[in-house]
């Protein structure tokens, strides 16, 4: 009875460090949880964190690529902006020298409407003297033929 009582006591013994072995392991199962929960947490955070940051990063690379469009719209304009320049300072040379070139024909028309006047009023004066003359032959020639006319009939008297 004694090995029984022994037996017991033995197993008693074995019961409470079993005991007391699964009320630790219970406890370290029971930290362990509440570290997997915190990790689990901080997983979950920092899932958070990197969504955040990817639609961050998606949102600067977009701003990104619309920089760069803009920037290549904005040369692009530049470039457009330099050779319409180019053309209007060219345009605006012709324009000069189109406005030159009817300053001087205008003056050129000036002086042959100027010449013209004055080659009309010569063609009137030699009209007009044309006619003094033209008069002064047809009266030349009347007092010719009157006094051929006087003399022819002296002659016959």
């Amino acid at each position: 009875m004694e090995r029984l009582k022994e037996r017991i006591n033995t197993l008693r013994a074995e019961a409470d460090a079993a005991s007391a072995r699964a009320e630790q392991a219970e406890a370290q199962l029971k930290k362990l949880i509440e570290t997997q929960l915190d990790r689990e947490q901080e997983t979950l955070s920092f899932q958070k964190k990197i969504q955040l940051l990817e639609e961050q990063l998606e949102k600067a690379e977009q701003k990104l690529v619309e920089s760069k469009a803009s920037n290549e719209e904005t040369q692009d304009h530049r470039s457009l902006n330099d050779n319409l320049g180019k053309k209007l300072s060219m345009v605006e040379e012709k324009l000069e020298e189109t406005e030159n070139k009817l300053k001087e024909t205008i003056e050129r028309l000036r002086e042959i409407d100027l010449k013209a006047e004055q080659s009309e009023r010569k063609v009137q004066q030699l009209e007009s003297e044309k006619v003094t003359l033209e008069n002064k032959f047809v009266s030349s020639m009347l007092l010719s033929f009157s006094i051929g006319c006087i003399l022819i009939s002296s002659l016959h008297e």
